[in-house]
């Protein structure tokens, strides 16, 4: 039995101040980063929702949110004579609800008026700082079909992972009986699940929940009662383990969690792989964003290995390598591009007003020529001058300034940052 459309509303969760992704976040929410040289990370959520036909969606929110707000508003328009939608639902003071949100359970408290305008059995409920690609619909049928009261995704994990992670135990019908959060290693023989043969084969005996929920709508409001559970991980599951009805529903496809610089990082360099474990070239599961009337991307002299290379480009480089170019990017002769995420840019500067710039000295938006840079993720329009030397890796330690971060080895050169001609960073 398949459920029908309207009996699912999604509800993503956007995630807090986003500190560990700093400093993406410094000006916009976690859902609004760009991933993929011209998508958002809130993109991927809503498409898998639109890939397995479900069309009413909640965006929660709080933090920094006007790039998400313009996104949304520019991308997920639908007919006026469909039920369709994306809602932004920022965080707001009323006389119920004073403060901001306190936790993923409390930001769906806060929002529970606005989801019960509108009919739905189902919440479906999500995070905004994932990558992934998964058929929504199997695992509503999977709850609908075990007449469970909440469902969870379960990914298989190692024993180096599993830390990491809540780690959920089930029995025979796939039915959680435990839930324990981020586990010591001397526990985890005591937490092994029943998983496929394909995942016993590589060491993933345990199963780690991905912090995606179905509820039932009449359980979801009964809980919803009670102000001082705050969040889904820690207190909601926890607390139903034992008294509700809780199915694992197991995937096993392509799955990560992007809320730090180095898995943000790792994600997308990842992109480039000859067969990626995400895939953006699948026919049926299409990841949707802002439409865009840009112009194709030009080159002069490049050469571009194992690259993804987005629309509306001029590239003089020397060498593209190993690396993610967002829309608009403008990189000049001579220079070296390894291991990078660059962003791009929001907009082109006019032949007039570079030719100004450049009469007045001043450092042109896109990178220069000669540089060299390797390791690193530049914001958008970020004005790089001439001769840069940008070298991240391991051997850079932890640092942050107007300019730019280093975590974890990773260069982030700030949004709209200018970096002179003959900067060194190594």
């Amino acid at each position: 039995m398949k459920p029908k459309k309207k009996n699912v509303i999604a509800i993503i969760l956007g995630g807090g101040q986003g500190s560990r992704l700093y400093p993406l976040t410094e000006s916009r929410s976690k859902p609004a980063v760009p991933i993929g040289g011209k998508y958002r990370l809130v993109d991927i959520p809503i498409s898998n929702c639109m890939n397995s036909d479900i069309y009413r969606m909640f965006v929660l929110t709080q933090f920094n949110s006007a790039s998400l707000n313009a996104h949304i508003k520019n991308t997920y328009a639908f007919s006026v004579f469909s039920q369709s939608f994306v809602d932004i639902l920022a965080a707001e003071q009323t006389p119920d609800n004073p403060t901001w949100f306190q936790g993923t359970a409390d930001a769906v408290r806060q929002c529970m008026p606005h989801f019960l305008n509108h009919e739905f059995d189902y919440a479906l409920i999500l995070s905004g700082d994932q990558l992934y690609q998964m058929d929504f619909n199997e695992m509503i049928e999977a709850h609908i079909k075990s007449e469970a009261d909440i469902s969870i995704a379960t990914l298989p994990v190692n024993a180096k992972d599993a830390p990491e992670f809540g780690i959920l135990k089930t029995n025979n019908e796939s039915c959680i009986e435990s839930f324990i959060e981020k586990p010591a290693k001397e526990l985890l023989p005591d937490w092994k699940s029943d998983v496929s043969e394909q995942m016993k084969s590589e060491g993933k005996h345990y199963l780690a929940s991905m912090g995606i929920y179905i509820f039932n709508k009449k359980l979801l409001v009964e809980i919803m009662k009670n102000p001082d559970t705050k969040d889904f991980g820690k207190e909601i599951i926890p607390q139903a383990v034992g008294t509700k009805k809780i199915l694992s529903y197991q995937y096993e496809g392509y799955w990560t969690d992007i809320g730090n610089i180095d898995s943000f990082f790792e994600a997308n360099i990842g992109l480039t792989d000859d067969v990626p474990k995400f895939n953006l070239f699948d026919n049926n599961n299409k990841i949707y964003t802002r439409p865009r009337l840009l112009p194709p991307s030009k080159f002069k002299k490049t050469i571009i290995d194992k690259s993804l290379i987005s629309e509306g480009c001029i590239l003089n480089a020397k060498e593209i390598k190993n690396s993610v170019i967002g829309i608009r990017s403008r990189i000049g002769e001579g220079t070296i591009i390894q291991n990078c995420y660059v962003m791009g840019n929001d907009f082109y500067q006019s032949i007039e007003g570079m030719n100004e710039e450049k009469a007045n000295n001043k450092t042109l938006i896109g990178i220069g020529e000669r540089c060299f840079i390797n390791n690193a993720i530049v914001d958008k329009n970020c004005r790089i001058g001439n001769d840069v030397y940008i070298n991240g890796g391991k051997h850079l330690d932890d640092f942050s300034n107007e300019l730019y971060s280093i975590k974890e080895g990773i260069v982030v050169i700030k949004k709209g940052s200018t970096i002179p001609d003959n900067y060194k960073i190594n």
